[in-house]
């Protein structure tokens, strides 16, 4: 026997329902009812950030939310930011300092950033990475995608970023220390 509930949210800026499943994940819903694949599935367990969303402003992992509770809610995915001018500005940066990779990790990475870049428009190395530490990237080594965002929120906010300092310890130069979100590629780059 399947229990089902009707929802209604804004996603992306856009007025929506769905029924889904009491069980369901935001995740699978985003997925699989709704077909927005840009939020990917990755550990399903809350630790590796691919399925990182914006719920009311605040980064989630959205394997770990039932989607049941994001009816009256304000969802953004990676889909949402690749037409904002932050999305637009932290694609670019990732491009231009080679960020993507693999690129599974990328809308869980651009969506945390965008996080960051809202509470804080021109952060510097250390908070970069401080954002991302919850996001796992496995080609990178983070190096890449701190520069990336340090120099996107130079951009928004007009000036040129220099001085790059480099961040050090976990997440970063090495093995990341912390678990947490991550993603997949902006929409404009497709799916997998």
């Amino acid at each position: 026997m399947s229990l089902t509930h009707e929802i209604k949210f804004e996603l992306n800026g856009v007025q929506q329902h769905a029924t889904v499943e009491i069980a369901m994940s935001a995740l699978t819903m985003l997925r699989d009812v709704l077909g927005l694949t840009g939020t990917k599935y990755g550990c399903g367990e809350g630790e590796c950030g691919a399925c990182t969303i914006l719920v009311d402003g605040v980064s989630v992992n959205s394997c770990l939310m039932f989607a049941v509770d994001v009816d009256g809610r304000s969802l953004t995915t990676v889909e949402g930011l690749a037409a904002s001018r932050r999305g637009q500005v932290l694609r670019d940066a990732f491009v231009k300092y080679g960020a993507v990779q693999c690129g599974f990790c990328t809308p869980g990475m651009v969506v945390q950033a965008t996080q960051l870049l809202a509470r804080n428009p021109r952060p510097d190395a250390a908070a970069a990475k401080t954002a991302i530490e919850g996001n796992l990237c496995r080609c990178t080594g983070y190096q890449k995608i701190v520069e990336a965002i340090v120099e996107a929120g130079a951009v928004l906010e007009g000036a040129p970023a220099s001085g790059l300092e480099t961040a050090q310890g976990p997440g970063v130069s090495g093995a990341p220390g912390a678990a947490g979100h991550g993603g997949a590629k902006l929409a404009k780059e497709g799916s997998r």
